[in-house]
């Protein structure tokens, strides 16, 4: 059968939460980590989500100031109340920043850039906002390999379903791959260009605690669950079961790898 066209849109910040913004938390202190900016930056966060990174750069950079920019209405509402006033959250989108031209040092971007329908006029836009020999710097999940939370329901989905293939983010996101990304930050006219990944471990009590944020609607792999008759999604459910490694007692422990890349703005560009 053909597969069913599926939204890409975030709109609650709850089911993200449960899906992928645990393993976001995760991620964004290794990504910082790596950035390793000095004290005091003026800070953007394009795409800040349920305020994920943003909450990261407030503890682990002693920043300056922080913005978080965010088109998802029911995201900025959560974003608002995690941070608690500690950051400015604006609505916005990538495309179309809210800010003046060089009004910050560091602009970043968690598992964002892959869901730009225009991504060099995005990278445009962060460049224009941020100040001549500031960073801008992104990371993305490695759909196609490294991110078994979304490799294992994909895999277990193209052997029911061969037409979900098309519907793979390691598929449809070609530019998650270091040599795109590499690419692209150089095409925006970066210098400095580098790239690293960031390993982690999604960890699972239980095949349940893995399953039940696919039942949550939002992003692709869930909205493809949601979308199939129930008869189909339990065939799912037990393809996915017998395939992922659990350990005694259950739990499971999957590979969560992003690409994270990061150019430095220069004023003749």
């Amino acid at each position: 059968m053909n597969a069913t066209p599926v939204s890409d849109t975030w709109e609650r910040g709850s089911p993200y939460e449960q899906y992928i913004g645990r393993w976001s938390r995760k991620a964004a202190p290794l990504f910082l980590a790596w950035l390793d900016q000095p004290a005091g930056k003026r800070w953007l966060d394009v795409g800040c989500g349920t305020g994920a990174l943003t909450a990261a750069i407030l503890d682990h950079c002693i920043p300056g100031s922080v913005i978080g920019v965010e088109p998802s209405e029911g995201f900025l509402k959560l974003a608002a109340q995690n941070l608690a006033g500690k950051a400015r959250v604006l609505a916005g989108n990538a495309a179309a920043l809210p800010l003046d031209g060089g009004a910050c040092d560091v602009v970043v971007s968690g598992l964002v850039l892959n869901f730009v329908p225009a991504m060099q006029g995005a990278l445009s836009e962060m460049r224009r906002v941020t100040a001549s020999g500031g960073t801008i710097a992104a990371y993305v999940w490695d759909y196609a390999d490294g991110m078994e939370v979304i490799k294992y329901f994909w895999d277990a989905a193209v052997s029911l379903d061969p037409a979900a293939a098309q519907l793979h983010e390691g598929v449809r996101f070609p530019v998650c791959k270091p040599s795109a990304l590499k690419a692209a930050f150089e095409e925006a006219g970066l210098t400095e260009v580098d790239i690293t990944s960031l390993d982690l471990k999604a960890q699972f009590v239980d095949f349940d605690d893995f399953w039940r944020p696919f039942l949550g609607g939002q992003g692709p792999a869930p909205a493809y669950a949601m979308s199939l008759p129930e008869e189909q999604r339990a065939a799912l459910r037990a393809r996915l079961e017998s395939a992922l490694p659990s350990a005694a007692g259950g739990a499971i422990s999957l590979s969560a790898r992003a690409w994270a890349v990061r150019g430095v703005t220069r004023s003749d560009v």
